[in-house]
């Protein structure tokens, strides 16, 4: 079975720049869509053909499923690599892909409609006998009978949203009292982010480190996993810093979830690459949380520690092709670490920043891979996700790793903006973590504003640089523009803030 000709890839940034590269290296033509507040990105001058698709706001461009296959239609395009976030999780795009005739590098809709209700996915995985964090697998509508339910269960219980993600929609809730007025704030907050309600209970797990595993599966019934990562440094349920393999696993912990994922993947009938994330309590047990049904951002740990390409192993099994290796064949080597940089200010509770990127150079040297998008003179848009780029390390062993992300920070050129890599040294130094005994509370726990070091934080610059390397960007940007790219609309108001102006 041949591969594809030419994939449009339906996203923007960091990972956008990452798929075309694993395109061009299997000799694969790519197509990149954009908004206009993307017209001069790096992604669409990667890319052999760019189409604009809309303004700025990602429900007029990036989210417009109908745009994109008709791209896909005038280029020729015969499949869709959708990244993640977007389109990646949304089972009507899937399906309107299908009917079009056109593949999507990615799993079945039905498929996505299972995992993507964390109700019917615990009912699926139980089946299979996957372990489940103590609860009720069914929404839950009447205050009052859930009270009485999270009495049994015990407190403290945590409500979460059906749909949700993102720690949207999730409350721990300690005592009875406080119960009904949390489980209304879950319902609304699911209902405004998701447009469902439905909310469910279970067991509130202390001291949980979060672990995932990476799978894939091919169209012949074979998956594997790629082992775990840990993903515990989290602010608002949301990951920054990711390793492999974790500290809290041993070999035979390691083979009981890795069988586990598997059934996930077989629960649903999966295809593609996917990652099933756990909670492991501190008392060793472990208990399924969800799946995500696409490629994660922290996927560059698993490539380090296995050497395998894997959205090269996406594209051909979306092709047909069988997987490449058996469950045997991989093995960990050494240790990766991966911190998010983004453009956002620990010091303020992690609030977003936006500005202008006035000096942006990357580390280099042995074991250092980073994944970005970003030119000194670009800007952050308002309209996206602030990750600014992924800062992977990869040692032969966990200690090597440490000090190889804290020379890599160290070599990181980064002005004009606040970001998150102070943080990361300040997480790579912390006994916690360097000892491996942490858990999701870290942040919470250890991390207060001043511990950070602000020079290395927030280097001011001179006004007339950031006007130089604004100005030397566009100039570079403009030659450099897509032949199709439409006129740049003005950016509309936003209530972020930049560092600059909350100090006024």
């Amino acid at each position: 079975m041949a591969l594809f000709n030419k994939i449009l890839v339906a996203n923007r940034g960091e990972i956008a720049i990452r798929v075309m590269r694993a395109c061009r290296e299997m000799g694969i033509r790519t197509v990149a869509v954009y908004s206009e507040a993307d017209r001069n990105a790096l992604h669409v001058r990667y890319a052999d053909e760019a189409f604009c698709i809309g303004p700025g706001p990602s429900n007029q461009s990036y989210l417009r499923g109908d745009a994109i296959i008709e791209v896909c239609k005038q280029t020729g395009a015969q499949a869709v690599h959708p990244g993640y976030g977007f389109l990646s999780e949304n089972a009507s795009f899937a399906r309107a892909l299908r009917t079009a005739g056109i593949s999507l590098i990615g799993p079945s809709p039905e498929a996505m409609e299972v995992m993507g209700s964390k109700i019917g996915a615990k009912q699926a995985v139980e089946k299979f006998g996957v372990p489940l964090v103590p609860g009720i697998n069914e929404a839950i509508n009447d205050p009052e009978s859930a009270l009485n339910i999270a009495r049994q269960i015990g407190f403290p219980v945590l409500v979460k949203a059906s749909a949700g993600g993102g720690g949207k929609g999730m409350r721990i809730v300690e005592r009875a009292e406080d119960f009904i007025d949390e489980l209304g704030r879950a319902q609304s907050e699911a209902r405004s982010a998701f447009g469902d309600d439905s909310v469910f209970i279970e067991k509130y797990v202390g001291g949980p480190r979060h672990i995932e595993f990476q799978i894939i599966a091919d169209q012949q019934g074979n998956i594997c996993h790629l082992f775990e990562r840990e993903c515990s440094i989290q602010r608002r349920h949301q990951k920054l810093v990711e390793e492999a393999p974790s500290t809290a696993l041993d070999e035979a912990l390691r083979h009981r979830m890795g069988t586990a994922a598997v059934n996930v993947a077989r629960a649903c009938n999966y295809t593609g690459a996917g990652t099933v994330e756990f909670l492991v309590g501190n008392d060793g047990n472990f208990y399924f949380l969800e799946m995500n049904t696409r490629l994660q951002v922290e996927h560059p740990v698993t490539e380090m520690i296995t050497g395998i390409d894997l959205v090269q192993e996406q594209i051909r099994v979306a092709a047909g092709l069988p997987l490449s290796f058996t469950q045997d064949d991989l093995k960990i080597n050494g240790h990766a670490i991966e911190l998010r940089v983004c453009a956002e200010d620990p010091a303020n509770n992690f609030l977003p920043d936006i500005g202008i990127i006035t000096e942006y150079a990357i580390p280099k040297g042995p074991g250092i891979r980073v994944d970005d998008a970003m030119e000194a003179g670009m800007e952050i848009p308002i309209y996206y996700d602030n990750m600014i780029a992924k800062l992977i390390v990869w040692g032969s062993s966990r200690e090597e790793a440490l000090g190889r992300m804290l020379r890599a920070i160290s070599e990181y050129r980064l002005s004009g903006i606040a970001s998150t890599l102070a943080f990361g040294a300040f997480v790579m130094k912390h006994e916690a973590f360097v000892s491996g005994n942490f858990d999701t509370g870290f942040i919470g726990r250890h991390f207060k504003p001043e511990y950070l070091d602000h020079h290395a934080f927030e280097a001011e610059e001179e006004a007339a640089a950031a006007i130089a390397a604004a100005f030397a960007w566009s100039r570079r940007a403009a030659t450099n523009a897509p032949q199709n790219a439409t006129a740049q609309v003005p950016a509309a108001e936003s209530n972020w803030k930049s560092r600059r102006e909350r100090k006024r």
